[in-house]
């Protein structure tokens, strides 16, 4: 079960694959600046997943007005995701979970889909400046979506 509205939001240091190689990024960082998005996604270079990504990367100015960095965060690799990001054009930074420590203390590490493995669930969550996780939801199947418009509610609240 996905943690709660009010929790403190866990924070993490994944990887991200840039121009520059290997990256860290810290949720931590965000705070004080940024409210900041997280969009778990069980895997890369599948379908649902893809159309998520691509329209929150399309979109992405409705997020940047609303002072808010988006991430997607996976159990695959930086390289697969930056593979991935390259061939669909999506531009928001992808975090590697692969160790699925994250998706394990944000409560949507799913223990096996179709016979895969531990994989996230589709998550979507909403955190303030402050570390504060003000959105939270967990989709029923992996198939759904998040519920952006919520989500963009939320965000709304914070200005």
């Amino acid at each position: 079960m996905a943690i709660s509205v009010g929790s403190k939001a866990p924070d993490f240091a994944l990887k991200t694959k840039t121009a520059d190689g290997l990256k860290d990024v810290k949720l931590s960082d965000n705070f004080g600046k940024k409210n900041t998005v997280l969009l778990f996604f069980p895997l890369a270079f599948t379908g649902v997943c893809t159309q998520e990504m691509c329209d929150v990367s399309k979109g992405i100015s409705a997020y940047s007005s609303l002072n808010a960095e988006v991430y997607g965060v996976s159990v695959d690799s930086p390289f697969a995701q930056e593979a991935w990001a390259q061939k669909e054009k999506i531009t928001i930074p992808l975090l590697s979970d692969l160790n699925k420590k994250t998706a394990e203390s944000y409560g949507t590490l799913l223990p096996d889909l179709i016979g895969l493995g531990a994989v996230s669930a589709r998550a979507a969550f909403v955190i303030d400046k402050k570390g504060i996780v003000q959105y939270s939801e967990q989709t029923p199947t992996p198939k759904d979506l998040p519920n952006f418009n919520a989500l963009q509610a939320a965000l709304e609240k914070l200005k």
